[in-house]
C-alpha cells in the first residue's frame, strides 16, 4: 500500500503545482498581454504543423480600441450578464448536466461529456490553457481555473483578453484580426449590423469562415444576428451596483 500512498501524494503535488503555475500566468496577465492561448497553439499545429510560415492571423487591440458594438453584441451572443455574474451560472450549467443525462441514456457509448453552459470566463479559462477534449476532469479544472482568472482579474480585462482570444475563423483569433478579415476595417469602427455579424459567429466560427466546415454546425447566421441586434441594446457593459450602494 505505500506505492500506492506515494502515487497518490505524487498526483496530488502536480495537481497543485499546476494550479500554482496557473495562478501565477494570470497574475502576469493582469498587466501584460497573453503571447496566445493552449487554443490557439493547437490549431497553429493543425493548421502548420512545422511550417515556418502560417495562415495565423491575430493582433492585440487594447479594450478601448473596441467599438461598443461589438462588446455588447458578443455579450448578447455568449453571456449577456457577464457583468453580474462571478464566473458561472449555475441553472445553465444545471440544464447542461441534463441534457448530458439524456444524451447518455440513449447513447451509453457516447464519449460526450458536459456541454454547453459556459460563461465567457469559462470560455476564456478552456482556451487560454486546457484542451477541447470534453470530460468531467477537463470540465472540473476548467472551474479552478474560472475561479482564478476571476479572483485575480478584473471584468473588462478578462473582456478584453477574451475579445482578443477566441476563434472568429479558420486561424482567425482576436476581434483585431476577424475585424479586418471579414470587413477590412478595424474593431474601433465597426457598426451594429458588423457587430451583431461577427458575435454570431461565435458559436461556430470555422462554419462562418468557410462552408466546408458547415455540415457539423446546427446554426443559421442570419437569424442570430437578427436576435443579437434586436437585444444589443439591454446588455450592460460594467458591473450594475448592488441596491442600496453608493
Amino acid at each position: 500500500m505505500r506505492w500506492l500512498s506515494y502515487f497518490v501524494k505524487c498526483l496530488l503535488c502536480g495537481f497543485i503545482a499546476m494550479q500554482i503555475y496557473f495562478a501565477l500566468q494570470i497574475g502576469l496577465w493582469s498587466s501584460l498581454n497573453p503571447s496566445g492561448t493552449a487554443f490557439q497553439r493547437a490549431e497553429r499545429w493543425r493548421l502548420c504543423s512545422w511550417h515556418w510560415s502560417c495562415s495565423i492571423e491575430s493582433h492585440w487591440v487594447p479594450y478601448d480600441k473596441i467599438s461598443a458594438n461589438l462588446k455588447r453584441a458578443v455579450l448578447v451572443s455568449e453571456d449577456d450578464i457577464f457583468f453580474q455574474h462571478k464566473g458561472v451560472r449555475v441553472e445553465d450549467m444545471q440544464k447542461a448536466w441534463e441534457k448530458n443525462q439524456q444524451h447518455h441514456q440513449f447513447n451509453a457509448n457516447s464519449k460526450v461529456a458536459l456541454r454547453g453552459g459556459s460563461t465567457i470566463t469559462q470560455q476564456l479559462a478552456k482556451n487560454l490553457f486546457l484542451s477541447s477534449e470534453q470530460n468531467y476532469f477537463r470540465k472540473g479544472q476548467e472551474l479552478v481555473v474560472t475561479g482564478l482568472l476571476e479572483l485575480m482579474l478584473s471584468k473588462q480585462r478578462l473582456f478584453e483578453i477574451y475579445l482578443n482570444s477566441v476563434e472568429w475563423g479558420e486561424g482567425i483569433f482576436g476581434v483585431g484580426a476577424a475585424a479586418q478579415h471579414y470587413f477590412v476595417t478595424t474593431p474601433a469602427v465597426l457598426d451594429r449590423e458588423q457587430a451583431a455579424a461577427l458575435a454570431s459567429a461565435l458559436p461556430a466560427p470555422k462554419c462562418f469562415d468557410k462552408a466546408q466546415y458547415c455540415r457539423k454546425a446546427n446554426i443559421h447566421f442570419p437569424t442570430r444576428q437578427e436576435f443579437i441586434l434586436e437585444n444589443m441594446d439591454r446588455v450592460a457593459l460594467t458591473p450594475i451596483p448592488k441596491s442600496g450602494s453608493r
